[in-house]
């Protein structure tokens, strides 16, 4: 009997102490870290150029070593600005991800500063089949005809005008995190202000197309562009005909004077008449 008694009471303890660290650890658990720190977090995922409301964001805990640049601790503070990209769910907002205050949402918070936004339409062709996405680079090619040359003849002429060129959005969207092509009939690109009046007169004399490019490849290229000769290098354009040469003015008539003839002479008197013979 005493062994029965005693065997209960061991395991009752062993049932205490185990139910107090099960509770103990829990409870630490849920205690925040004295390295840890309180940042600011979206709720779910944010498009870029939404406003933000204090119902899409949350505190959580956050190791202090690690808390992110920029992060916010007060959800207040984020009432009213504008993410310039996309947040998901449980990413910190900081402010390298927002416009500056006062900005309006939309599309004129992802212009960058300097920076204007510039619409061109395209189709299934020249938007690159619907792969010219927001935040894709593309450069712009314009074909035309060249002014004419010495001889007074135009030639047609395809020219790189302006290169890695920020796609902002297509059509009304400007989501940045989708893959799947999207065939649109406009894409707005953000162009400095020279760039777009070279972009308004390229498109007023000329058919635009896009290039699509590496979005890692910053590298500028200088090409001469592609005409008939560059493309087809055997067909030479026929010369032009000679010119016939202008016939020479007619020399003045030269009247020539005849000179008179010097002769010897010799008078004769005959009585009372007299006579010169000359020989």
């Amino acid at each position: 009997m005493k062994n029965k008694r005693a065997l209960a009471v061991m395991a009752m303890a062993i049932l205490f102490g185990v139910t107090a660290v099960v509770l103990a650890s829990r409870w630490l658990l849920q205690q925040p870290s004295a390295n840890a720190g309180r940042i600011v977090v979206a709720v779910s995922d944010i498009n870029l150029g939404q406003r933000l409301a204090p119902e899409m964001l949350k505190l959580i805990d956050w190791p202090a070593e690690s808390v992110p640049k920029g992060a916010f601790a007060d959800p207040q503070k984020l009432a009213g600005r504008v993410l310039r990209s996309s947040v998901l769910a449980g990413e910190p907002v900081s402010e390298a991800k927002l416009a500056p205050s006062g900005t309006v949402g939309g599309l004129a918070a992802l212009i960058a500063e300097g920076k204007r936004a510039i619409t061109v339409r395209v189709n299934d062709v020249i938007g690159v089949a619907g792969f010219a996405l927001p935040g894709t680079y593309v450069d712009i090619i314009v074909s035309t005809q060249q002014d004419a040359d010495g001889h007074g003849r135009e030639q047609n002429i395809s020219k790189i005008v302006l290169e890695r060129i920020l796609v902002l959005a297509v059509a009304q969207e400007v989501n940045r995190d989708e893959t799947k092509p999207k065939v649109v009939n406009a894409v707005t690109l953000e162009v400095t202000p020279e760039q777009a009046e070279k972009l308004d007169l390229a498109r007023s004399v000329g058919t635009l197309s896009l290039a699509l490019r590496n979005q890692v490849d910053p590298q500028p290229v200088d090409t001469r562009g592609a005409t008939k000769l560059t493309l087809l290098p055997g067909a030479e354009p026929p010369k032009p005909a000679p010119r016939p040469a202008a016939p020479a003015p007619a020399a003045p008539p030269v009247h020539k004077v005849a000179l008179p003839v010097k002769r010897d002479c010799v008078g004769v008197i005959n009585g009372l008449q007299s006579s010169k013979e000359c020989f």
